[in-house]
């Protein structure tokens, strides 16, 4: 192992590149002899077999279809899973059929979304053994978002709004049912009663405020647990699950609080 670190590569001078300033690349660590079971693997318990349907925007017969539990910074950020506990190399030849149907079928649902110019499909399997496909929308227009850093942008960019979020959502798990399965995402409902009094101030946006953006990266199914941590620490975390019953399902107005 080199005492000093690599030089920094030449990625870091792309366009796309979130960051800048002086930075290092860090020590590899040393190899460990054993890997640690990721959930759903041994005795560790799966998030994803254990999620009720409602906390999904769309379900049907073998698959299923969810988000974050808030707003993120890009316009749409969908997971795609199978019913079934296997990962993508366990597929049998029906489901690997599927799932290409499926993968053509999200991505063109999310890029009908006003505001959409592309979907990145990515998959991800070191901290989930359940079988788990992400889809990241990149706002039409914004070119420095191309390419492999979206997934890091997505923690950078302001949540869009959530009335907006809601109504993607809804009209993403319509689209699905039209080929089938039953959509749970409802719209934002409609404020019809009048503000109590008129304002030249700007919207309180401090709900938004205050709660720190979550994304693709810090969802807890792509984070493996150093060793010797405890596997109870994933309960906390996941987005299958959205806490005290608030699903995407249930009443629009409703308010969530995971970390995605």
């Amino acid at each position: 192992m080199q005492d000093t670190p690599p030089s920094v590569p030449d990625f870091t001078q792309w366009p796309s590149f979130p960051f800048e300033g002086d930075i290092r690349v860090k020590q590899l660590d040393d190899p460990v002899p054993v890997e640690p079971p990721r959930r759903g693997e041994e005795n560790r318990e799966c998030t994803a077999c254990n999620a009720p349907d409602e906390a999904y925007i769309w379900v049907g017969e073998r698959w299923r279809v969810r988000t974050m539990d808030r707003p993120t910074g890009l316009p749409m950020v969908l997971i795609l899973e199978s019913r079934s506990h296997l990962d993508l190399g366990d597929l049998p030849n029906l489901l690997a059929a599927e799932l290409g149907v499926m993968t053509v079928r999200l991505e063109r649902a999310i890029r009908s979304l006003d505001g959409v110019a592309r979907v990145h499909v990515n998959r991800w399997g070191d901290g989930s053994a359940h079988l788990h496909m992400w889809f990241l929308a990149r706002p039409y227009g914004r070119l420095q978002l191309r390419g492999t850093f979206l997934s890091l942008w997505d923690s950078i960019l302001p949540p869009i709004s959530e009335a907006q979020w809601r109504e993607n959502l809804a009209m993403v798990a319509a689209w699905l049912a039209e080929f089938g399965g039953r959509p749970l995402a409802e719209p934002p409902r409609i404020q019809w009663h009048a503000p109590s009094r008129f304002s030249t101030s700007p919207p309180d946006q401090a709900e938004t405020a205050d709660e720190e953006a979550v994304s693709v990266i810090e969802a807890a199914e792509e984070i493996p647990e150093p060793s010797g941590e405890s596997a109870d620490a994933e309960d906390a975390t996941p987005a299958d699950v959205v806490p005290d019953g608030n699903t995407l399902a249930g009443d629009a107005d409703r308010q969530t609080g995971w970390r995605g």
